[in-house]
């Protein structure tokens, strides 16, 4: 996809960042050292009762993984972002996100006095300190993507974490269909099997790229995308 880039810069291990991803742009997250895990949150910037839907992005692209071709739905029908570029192919929006009690529990207790910036953080933390600089609070938060991860799930219904699901310098690309706040986290995953905390950065750089065409290979995945696409549309007429 031809694009233009605009910045870049990369998101330290166990950090938060938010950006508001202007329509018509396209932010891509790479993985610099290989198993990074990136949680993500979406919301509609200029109305925020509009946010990331995960039912209905699953059950409308009949799937429980995420990858190259997929889009990230609203609560509205609305298409938020579009994954336009994948070079991972599994990434997880079933297991959540990480807390402090979680990270306690599984690598012991840190503390910023002692530890600095070697301290452990939790993704949902560090969203909700985020979602305050824009007026919001815990009640904002819903369903989140790991971008990144793989999880599987068993036959007895059980989430199981698949390891070493990103080689170093995969990366994803998403294309703002919409004035989209996206906040990023790269504290380790909740389900992560690593004996130690293990959090990873990421690169981030965001481009100018074209409006989808009516070719365009996400908005004619299925015909609930090319739905979505057209109440997009019409929002901005």
């Amino acid at each position: 996809m031809e694009s233009s880039l605009l910045w870049s810069e990369v998101l330290p291990a166990g950090a938060t960042w938010s950006h508001v991803l202007k329509r018509g742009t396209s932010l891509k997250i790479t993985d610099v050292e290989g198993n990074a895990n990136v949680a993500a949150y979406f919301l509609n910037f200029e109305n925020p009762s509009e946010r990331f839907n995960l039912p209905d992005t699953l059950k409308a692209q009949h799937t429980a993984r995420l990858r190259a071709g997929h889009v990230l739905f609203s609560d509205m029908g609305r298409v938020l972002c579009s994954i336009t570029e994948d070079t991972v192919g599994w990434h997880d929006p079933l297991a959540g996100i990480s807390n402090a009690a979680l990270i306690e529990k599984k690598y012991g207790k840190t503390t910023y006095q002692k530890s600095r910036n070697d301290w452990y953080q939790n993704a949902r933390d560090g969203f909700l300190v985020e979602l305050g600089k824009y007026g919001m609070g815990p009640r904002d938060l819903h369903a989140t993507v790991n971008f990144f991860s793989k999880v599987v799930v068993d036959d007895g219904g059980s989430m199981q974490y698949v390891g070493n699901n990103s080689p170093k310098g995969s990366y994803i690309e998403l294309r703002a269909e919409m004035n989209v706040l996206v906040l990023l986290n790269t504290s380790p995953h909740p389900l992560s099997d690593d004996a130690t905390y293990s959090a990873k950065p990421v690169e981030l750089s965001i481009s100018r790229v074209p409006a989808p065409m009516r070719d365009d290979r996400c908005r004619n995945l299925c015909p609930e995308n090319t739905r979505g696409f057209v109440l997009t549309e019409l929002y901005f007429l």
